[in-house]
């Protein structure tokens, strides 16, 4: 190595040269990884949003169908008090089992759409 004039040393041309194309390089690499990984962050943002509006409805018709629900067995519990007889009595009881059996099956087909909706709309975004 060459001594420069202060009396120190002096890198010649072709490292100086190595040494600034290396440093290009890892900056161009590292603008590269940071440019991915906010892409990444940005994507698992919009997913987790698209989750999070299909959780909220999810949970708004669980509420609703829970408050339907304790309203009906509040009528049922009702109309039991009411009755004349064990025959009206055990007529009440199977109207209420078909009602809540129906019932049943018309929320379960509900959350099972809002499910499936929700997984399409975190798809989408994903894609």
């Amino acid at each position: 190595m060459a001594k420069s004039p202060q009396g120190g040393f002096e890198l010649p041309n072709e490292l100086r040269s190595m040494a600034e194309n290396s440093m290009a390089q890892a900056r161009q690499a590292f603008d590269g990884f940071m440019g991915a990984a906010q892409n990444a962050v940005q994507r698992m943002e919009e997913r987790a949003t698209a989750v999070h509006t299909g959780a909220k409805t999810a949970n708004e018709k669980i509420m609703s169908f829970a408050q339907q629900n304790i309203a009906t067995s509040f009528d049922y519990a009702e109309r039991l008090v009411r009755a004349q007889n064990i025959s009206e009595i055990m007529q009440i009881h199977s109207d209420f089992a078909k009602q809540q059996m129906q019932a049943l099956a018309e929320q379960s087909k509900a959350l099972s759409q809002a499910a499936a909706d929700a997984a399409g709309s975190a798809k989408k975004k994903a894609e």
